[in-house]
């Protein structure tokens, strides 16, 4: 059966409020196919580009700043006709409705939709208009929970309001476990791990509805019903947590209780104002009646785009589209029986854990009652069931011509389909559950648990191709010097270098925080390589960035944030290496002008900025030769530059760059050793920005030639130390200088320096036989491996 709407869709232009995660593809798949031309608004996805017209870039969770975004491209593209606008994700339902509101399209107004994405406001609204609704109470307080538990009767359901599925949705059968699942839903839930919540906060809790649960697909258009499919949710869960596990066509229920749902839905929606929508209705039919459990104001996710249209002949992607541009549907008239009998079936794990074999038969393909399948997850993969989440490692839908066989045809499927998920171990860095009695709420760190399974996943996947990770590069994107490099030369050097390889990378930009932190947290990257010179382009940030990726959980190459910021502490970093007898210049210090120097030390002098790196506020100037130098050259540092001063007796030899890749002593390597050697022996021999501009007066060499191998060994053995004492990662580079005697002193330990092709590190590879490519690549497997021995101490927990 086949929908009776002639008017055609091809050359038709949509907004599409978001792409969703890459399971939504098959949805834009179709968009190209009917010949829409599709406007998305939000974040440009790369597996999304073959079928997207045009991309709206915005933070899709600033409403105001995506409709903004929305105006300035119609002000932008006069030329563009956009005949409406449609989300098939959930969390822009209400982004959607404001754009409808703002541009006068099609669809549910904003008034309304965020009444409906109120679970507890739809409640509130059943209860005043007459609707069956389970007696309900919102929880902010003890006193709150108190009266409910007098109140309702158990068994209750304590929900989110703004939550999507069935995440944190849980059943208590007393007032103890009310107590402890609402503490626990409360300190879990956040906008990182569920961003459907970032909507709202709200708990409440309602009594248990005992019956038969459906869903109810929903074709609204001008107020009428222009299709509908009622749906059997079969084989759920409802001993603590709501599992969908699978879903049936034909409904088996009684035709009375079929009529008695689409009275209760029609008048539901009437009465909420809905006028135009594809509507996902969730359903109970009790011994009192049918009752309303939800309104999803757009198509229902995972299969039921599949099984509607294997059973019905409906196309709910061409329906919402149709609806968003006012384009007319006739009423479809159903047959008694579907063209085929559907069940569409979840593959869940058994409890929370790695995936760790996955395989299908590819005789499961050939087999003609397969419909569709989709899967999410592949090997080495985290799998979170309730209470630590709700996922799946995908779907399938399948056919028979009746319910008997559909049922035969369904268990036959799965034995071609075999997966084996391990639960995490004890050597896991995963936060561990508790539980007072075996019948308890788990009581845990839930937030630790959700962040922690990024680790994991790398830690798990370590013997696979890194290619196979969605690889993040966090750094900055204006175009200003980053003391003397432009900021974003090595995030974009280095990602074209991924690409050619293979390699999926996104770019994050830490120049514009606020942009750049919510899409790394929204982000599925699995490894992050941190180039970030500064947070908000603030060089005195830079550890900051490092501490960004630790508080979202996020695996990064490179120093922990703090190896980062005490590196660039000279002060503290000297008395940590003055109390390893690691050969640092004779110095002292200054945070104020009344603070004393020590008078031993021996002029020449140097004074520069002790909280700085990359040369930052030292020149020629820098270098003192009598106290009243000194004196001036604190008040610069100190009152001008408003910094605490380092003192140092200047060393005026040649100085070494000495780059280490690794972060253990199986897999430490120093790369050849870079000499920076001056011109005019007579002059002050530092770096500054002037210097590294002005090559006349120094020279480098690279490998240094014509060194004293003891002095090489010395100076290697020297560098190792610093880099260990200070517990860096993967890659560093330490600054050596000699005096007259060839005595090695260590100035300044870079433990994230730059990559850019030119600089020090990819010279030293490249003298060693890596070009940037290959150095990023083996950084990359270098953090893999340090993650997969169990060192996370990138973290701070």
């Amino acid at each position: 059966m086949q929908t009776k709407n002639t008017n055609s869709l091809v050359g038709k232009t949509v907004l599409l409020v978001n792409t969703g995660s890459e399971k939504k593809k098959f949805i834009l798949q179709r968009l190209k196919k009917i010949g829409l031309n599709v406007i998305v608004v939000g974040e440009k996805k790369i597996w999304a580009e073959p079928y997207v017209s045009h991309w709206i870039e915005s933070d899709n969770y600033n409403h105001a700043e995506a409709i903004l975004a929305v105006q300035n491209f119609f002000r932008g593209h006069r030329q563009i006709k956009v005949d409406g606008a449609v989300t098939f994700w959930e969390d822009d339902v209400l982004l959607t409705a404001k754009i409808v509101d703002k541009f006068g399209f099609v669809g549910i107004p904003h008034s309304i939709a965020k009444k409906v994405r109120n679970k507890f406001a739809f409640r509130e609204f059943c209860e005043k208009n007459g609707i069956n609704t389970p007696r309900h109470e919102i929880l902010r307080t003890a006193t709150d929970i108190n009266r409910a538990a007098r109140k309702l009767t158990f068994p209750l359901v304590i929900k989110p309001a703004f939550g999507a599925s069935s995440a944190f949705v849980v059943r208590v059968d007393n007032a103890r476990e009310l107590r402890e699942t609402y503490e626990y839903i409360k300190s879990s839930i956040n906008t990182e791990s569920e961003t459907a919540l970032l909507d709202g906060l709200d708990i409440f809790v309602e009594e248990y509805l005992d019956g038969d649960e459906v869903d109810i697909d929903i074709v609204l258009q001008n107020g009428k019903i222009k299709f509908y499919s009622i749906s059997d949710n079969f084989n759920k869960n409802t001993e603590r947590y709501f599992v969908d596990r699978g879903q049936a066509i034909p409904s088996s229920l009684p035709e009375k209780d079929k009529v008695g749902l689409m009275r209760m839905a029609e008048v539901t929606l009437e009465k909420l104002g809905i006028q135009n929508a594809i509507i996902h209705f969730e359903a109970k039919v009790t011994k009192n009646g049918p009752f309303p459990i939800e309104v999803n104001m757009r198509m229902g996710g995972d299969y039921v785009y599949s099984y509607v249209k294997s059973a019905w002949g409906v196309d709910l992607i061409e329906m919402a589209v149709r609806v968003a541009i006012g384009q007319y549907i006739q009423i479809v008239e159903k047959p008694e029986l579907p063209l085929k009998h559907i069940i569409g079936w979840d593959l869940h794990g058994t409890e929370s854990g790695i995936l760790a074999e996955f395989e299908i038969d590819e005789d499961l393909k050939k087999k003609k009652y397969l419909e569709e399948m989709g899967i999410y997850r592949e090997l080495g993969d985290p799998l979170l069931l309730p209470p630590e989440g709700h996922e799946s490692l995908g779907w399938l839908t399948v056919s028979g011509d009746n319910t008997l066989d559909v049922q035969d045809n369904l268990k036959e499927a799965l034995k071609y389909i075999h997966y084996r998920v391990v639960p995490f171990d004890n050597g896991s860095f995963l936060g561990k559950t508790e539980r007072r009695s075996s019948n308890s709420v788990a009581v845990f760190s839930n937030k630790t648990m959700l962040k922690a399974v990024k680790l994991e996943k790398v830690r798990r996947r370590v013997n696979i191709d890194p290619r196979d990770l969605h690889i993040g590069i966090v750094g900055n994107f204006s175009k200003f010097d980053f003391f003397g490099v432009r900021a974003d030369l090595a995030p974009r050097e280095i990602e074209a270098e991924l690409k050619s390889r293979g390699y999926r990378v996104s770019l994050f930009d830490f120049g514009n925080l606020g942009r750049g932190f919510n899409e790394i947290r929204r982000a599925d990257v699995d490894l992050v390589i941190n180039l970030c010179e500064g947070v908000s382009d603030n060089p005195m940030l830079r550890s900051q960035a490092a501490a960004l990726l630790e508080s979202l959980q996020i695996p990064f190459t490179g120093s922990n944030s703090f190896t980062l910021a005490l590196a660039r502490d000279k002060i503290r970093m000297k008395k940590l290496l003055a109390f390893h007898n690691i050969p640092t210049p004779k110095w002292d210090y200054a945070y104020t002008m009344q603070d004393p120097i020590n008078s031993e030390l021996k002029f020449p002098l140097i004074v520069k900025p002790a909280d700085a790196d990359n040369a930052f506020g030292v020149s020629s100037s820098s270098v003192v030769q009598n106290q009243k130098e000194l004196q001036q050259r604190l008040h610069y540092v100190i009152e001008e530059m408003g910094r605490p001063a380092l003192v140092e007796e200047f060393i005026g030899g040649d100085e070494y760059d000495v780059v280490i890749l690794g972060s253990n002593r199986d897999d430490l390597r120093v790369l050849p050793l870079g000499r920076t050697a001056f011109r005019n022996k007579k002059n002050r021999k530092i770096w500054d920005l002037k210097s590294v501009r002005n090559k006349k007066d120094w020279c480098v060499e690279l490998p240094a030639r014509n060194i004293d191998k003891k002095l090489e060994s010395l100076i290697t053995e020297i560098a190792l130390d610093t880099y260990n004492i200070m517990h860096c990662h993967d890659y560093g580079r330490v600054e050596v200088r000699v005096d007259e005697n060839d005595n090695p002193y260590v100035l300044e330990l870079n433990a994230n320096p730059s990559l850019v092709k030119g600089e020090a590190v990819a010279n030293a590879a490249h003298v060693f036989g890596m070009n940037g490519g290959d150095l990023v690549v083996e950084i990359i497997k270098l953090a893999m491996e340090r993650y997969r021995n169990g060192k996370m101490d990138n973290y701070i927990i």
